[in-house]
């Protein structure tokens, strides 16, 4: 009975790991529970089961406000159900965010670009006013039309679409041309995170790792103390001059 019991407990351990804390939902799995022909910014009942929410209801900025102010920055607008901005886009620094902060999380939105844009989602952001962009303290998954981006010099891998930004080059360009919809899957687990579009990923790190702090401490990112410091924050969704889209964002605790 005693080794029967201990056996027990082995196997209830076991399942405790993977049934709690990090690891609950692989990547993939998250993605299957996306139903992709439900119709745009809104929650099906398989995906409200799954524990999804809306974090854009396609009419107005409810759950949203701008990067160090209240309100939304005059440059953001509602244009057919999508998030956008103007042409020229203003000054980088008017992102707008979300009002509440998050830690453990998977997020779905769906973008399109248009010609020689770029932006990004940028995740476990501080609000402060000693910073004045998000990308100061939180991780960025990079969106950018890098065909036709204007930089006289070609773009560095690790500031290509699907990149974590300044950090881990895309391992993958699973991507659809400009003015087409591709769907992007951020997961925040613990300090593993994963980016994948259109079901594909194209980068994977785990924060605090040998790997992620050599890397923090040795690019842009040097020059930026609290870059990375924080493992909860609110998600903006970055503004930089250029135009393009959002629509279906979507958010599940993990």
């Amino acid at each position: 009975m005693g080794k029967v019991f201990k056996s027990f407990l082995g196997v209830a351990a076991v399942f405790a790991m993977f049934s709690c804390g990090s690891g609950k939902t692989s990547p993939a799995a998250l993605y299957a529970e996306i139903d992709l022909a439900a119709a745009p910014n809104t929650l099906t009942d398989k995906e409200k089961q799954a524990g999804w929410q809306l974090l854009f209801d396609g009419t107005s900025f409810s759950g949203w406000h701008g990067y160090n102010m209240q309100g939304i920055p005059d440059v953001w607008a509602i244009e057919d159900g999508t998030l956008t901005m103007g042409e020229t886009g203003g000054h980088e620094s008017q992102d707008i965010i979300t009002d509440r902060v998050y830690r453990n999380f998977a997020l779905t939105v769906e973008y399109m670009l248009s010609e020689g844009s770029n932006s990004g989602i940028v995740f476990q952001v501080k609000e402060d006013a000693k910073y004045e962009f998000p990308y100061e303290t939180g991780p960025e998954f990079q969106l950018i039309d890098q065909e036709h981006f204007p930089w006289p010099t070609p773009l560095e891998d690790w500031q290509t679409h699907g990149a974590n930004y300044a950090m881990y080059p895309p391992k993958a360009k699973p991507y659809k041309p400009i003015n087409e919809w591709n769907r992007l899957l951020l997961v925040v687990d613990g300090n593993h995170v994963t980016q994948l579009i259109n079901g594909v990923e194209t980068a994977s790190y785990e924060k605090y790792s040998d790997d992620w702090t050599t890397r923090r401490n040795a690019g842009k990112w040097a020059k930026f103390p609290d870059y990375g410091k924080f493992d909860e924050g609110n998600i903006s969704l970055q503004n930089h001059g250029t135009k393009l889209w959002y629509r279906n964002v979507k958010i599940k605790l993990l």
